[in-house]
This record gives structure tokens, sequence and C-alpha cells, in this order.
């Protein structure tokens, strides 16, 4: 017994024994720390470099753009000035432009995120003929792009008088939306646990109290990251917006780039436009950026 009690100690010293690691895992523990640190923060230095410079070249006047860069202002500070933006607010095109965007970008997020989230809770949690089969035939719109529905969804909104209007262009991104948003929510719901659900049943709930009491405040995260990427998609969309608007509903995107080419000099409003343009999807997101990164991760740890 002696001798048993004695070597257990032996014995669990070898066991604690860490096992010899490789030069490149010391390297790696040893350079992981600030230096690591230190060159992320510089990779994202230099990728704040171009929004920086749009910026400023906003807040300079065009005789000053055309005699030097934008980088002068740090040596010049007295050429920032808000003309440009008031020369914008002036310029009935974009001020209608923007004013556009919003009519299609919120619409065309809101509904997305409503029938995507009805039809994800249906398809994880309702029983109904060929719902898999259903859910299939979402899956394989995924893949379909763009391109391929433009002429014929072009020619059946002349036929019912939706081409050039806002409606079409709202219509157009909600149809090509849904697929992504069902197949993404109605994955985030099926891992609602089962239980939550039956005993919201045996309660008295019906399926739209369950829906909007139990799988609503639990699918928030998957929500908000959905509203985000539809957001983004159509605020920055051009193509559809080249097709399907007019010059009274064009966004911001093609009114930009009518400005361009109407007038190449025309620095004084694309600059300032084009940062209002960007500015204003980043501030959606950095407002929702715990949300869409909690919808991100929802599923890879259980």
């Amino acid at each position: 017994m002696t001798t048993q009690a004695g070597s257990l100690p032996k014995a669990a010293s070898a066991t604690a024994v860490r096992p010899e690691r490789s030069l490149g895992a010391r390297l790696a523990e040893r350079v992981g720390g600030g230096l690591v640190r230190v060159f992320l923060i510089v990779v994202g230095l230099f990728w704040l470099v171009p929004t920086v410079g749009l910026l400023l070249a906003s807040l300079r006047t065009p005789a000053d753009m055309s005699a030097s860069g934008w980088w002068r202002v740090f040596s010049e500070p007295s050429q920032l000035t808000f003309e440009s933006y008031r020369k914008l607010l002036e310029n009935g095109d974009i001020t209608n432009s923007l004013l556009n965007t919003v009519l299609i970008t919120v619409p065309a997020t809101l509904l997305v995120v409503a029938i995507g989230s009805l039809a994800g809770y249906a398809f994880a949690w309702m029983e109904f003929p060929g719902r898999d089969w259903w859910f299939l035939g979402v899956v394989g719109l995924l893949v379909v792009p763009v391109q391929v529905a433009l002429i014929p969804i072009a020619e059946l909104f002349g036929r019912i008088g939706l081409f050039g209007t806002v409606l079409g262009v709202v219509l157009f991104h909600t149809g090509f939306g849904l697929p992504f948003a069902v197949f993404l929510l109605r994955n985030f719901f099926a891992e609602i646990p089962r239980e939550l659900l039956e005993a919201a049943r045996l309660d008295g709930a019906g399926e739209l109290r369950l829906f909007a009491r139990v799988v609503l405040p639990l699918g928030g995260p998957a929500i908000a990251s959905l509203g985000i990427f539809q957001f983004l998609w159509v605020w920055n969309d051009m193509l559809v917006a080249l097709v399907f608007t007019k010059s009274g509903t064009q966004p911001i995107t093609v009114a930009l780039q009518t400005q361009v080419r109407q007038f190449g000099n025309n620095i004084d409003v694309l600059a300032p436009g084009a940062f209002i343009s960007m500015v204003i999807p980043l501030a959606v997101f950095f407002a929702f950026q715990r949300q869409f990164v909690s919808g991100v991760m929802a599923g890879a740890v259980k």
C-alpha cells in the first residue's frame, strides 16, 4: 500500500508534463501578442485611407482639389469648408435621388424581413403538404442570377405600368431578396428548442401569437443580420436601378453616375454625394453591429 501510494505522485507528475511544442508553435505564441495587433491596426488604418480621403476631398473647393491632393489639408486646414455640401443640398437631382433611395431601400428591406420571417417560421415549425419540396425550390432560387430576370421582368412591368416606378424597383428587390431571407431564417428558427414552442402551445398560443411572442424575440440577431444585408445590397445597387428607373425615380447611385457622364469636372457635387451615399449604410451597420455579429455567430457554438 505504501509503495502504491508513493507511486501515485510520480505517475501524476508524469502525466502532467506538457508535450514539447514545435518551433512554429513557440514563435506563433511570441509573435501572436502585440505584434499581430499592431499589424492589424496598421491594416485597418490603410483600409480607412480612401474613406478619409473622400471626406476631406468633399470638404475642399474644386480649385483646391485641382491644385493639390486631399492630404494638403493637414498642412493647410483653412481649405476645409462646407460649401460643397451647401451646393449639394441645392442640387435638386441629388436630393431627389437621396429621397428615392430611401423610398426604395426601406420598403424593400422591411418587406423582405417580414415575409422572410413568416416563411422561415412556416418552413421550420409548421406542417403542410410538400413543405420540404417547397423549401428545396426556395434554395434553388438562390443560384438564379439577377441578370437572367432583368429583361423578362422589365417587359412584365412595362405591361402592367410599373416600369420606371419606385414600386417596381421595390418589388424586384423584394423578390430577389426573399430566397436568401427564407433560407437564413428557416435554419435559424429550426434551432429553437421544441420544448419552448410546445409549452407555448399548451398555454393556448396560436401560431401567430407563438411567432410574435416566442420566435421573433429569439430570432432577433438573425433578423437584424438579414436586415443589414438587405439594406446594404439595395442601397448600393446600381444595376437594377439603371434598368428599372427613369430620371425622376433614380436612386443616388444612378444619379452620381449621371453626374459623372454629364459633368466630368463636377467634383464639388460628386465628392459630397459619394460620401453621403457611403456614410449612411455605414451608420446603419454600426448601429446594428452587435446584433449582426450575434446573428452571424448563431449556431456556431452549441
